[in-house]
């Protein structure tokens, strides 16, 4: 599928939004090390369940304002008063219980930054490295996997929340734990070069 470039893609973004077509070439699948970033992409993960990607990538600069840039150490310190300002902004997905677990995932993190690191905790299960799939169809493409089993039952332990199998293999394909472009994308072969070249 192409957007009107001659650029072949995964059809997932369509041809039509720019903002699905940008994140599709630019970030999704791209291996990411950030502790803090990793943290974000997570809780946006958690607040899509039930929803499309779409909704949640249009609101993600105004989730960034209302939960302070996604700010752990802010996020854990929430109180009444913020969720009652969150259950407030229709910038955002306005659920509850997905905004209280924003805060107990955000404490979660901290314990889990006091003994070492989130980005290792996750890449440890692929051995620091992307895997590389070379999927020819979208129907080809798992909803989980057994590693994202087993991180989805690890952070649960921890006390993360929206964090089940499926969700937690969205989060991997998009922070690049798993290159799922389509082979015949654009951005496969790109997406492969960046293996091994954590903290380039």
């Amino acid at each position: 599928m192409s957007a009107g470039d001659a650029l072949i893609r995964c059809p997932w973004p369509g041809e039509s939004d720019a903002l699905y077509i940008a994140y599709h070439d630019e970030e999704w699948g791209v291996p990411e090390y950030d502790d803090r970033a990793l943290f974000e992409k997570l809780l946006l993960d958690g607040f899509q369940a039930g929803l499309s990607w779409i909704t949640i990538l249009r609101k993600r600069d105004n989730f960034r304002a209302a939960f302070d840039n996604f700010d752990p150490m802010r996020i854990a310190a929430y109180d009444t008063a913020d969720m009652e300002r969150l259950m407030g902004d229709a910038g955002i997905v306005r659920n509850r219980a997905k905004i209280a677990a924003a805060t107990g995932s955000a404490r979660a993190w901290l314990e889990i930054m006091e003994r070492g690191s989130f980005s290792d905790l996750l890449w440890d299960y692929v051995d620091g490295a992307p895997i590389q799939n070379r999927f020819v169809r979208m129907d080809e493409v798992p909803a989980e996997t057994e590693i994202s089993r087993k991180i989805s039952k690890d952070l649960k332990a921890r006390g993360f929340k929206f964090v089940g199998p499926t969700i937690v293999y969205a989060f991997m394909q998009a922070v690049g734990m798993v290159n799922d472009h389509l082979v015949d994308c654009h951005r496969h072969q790109k997406c492969a070069e960046l293996a091994g070249q954590r903290g380039i």
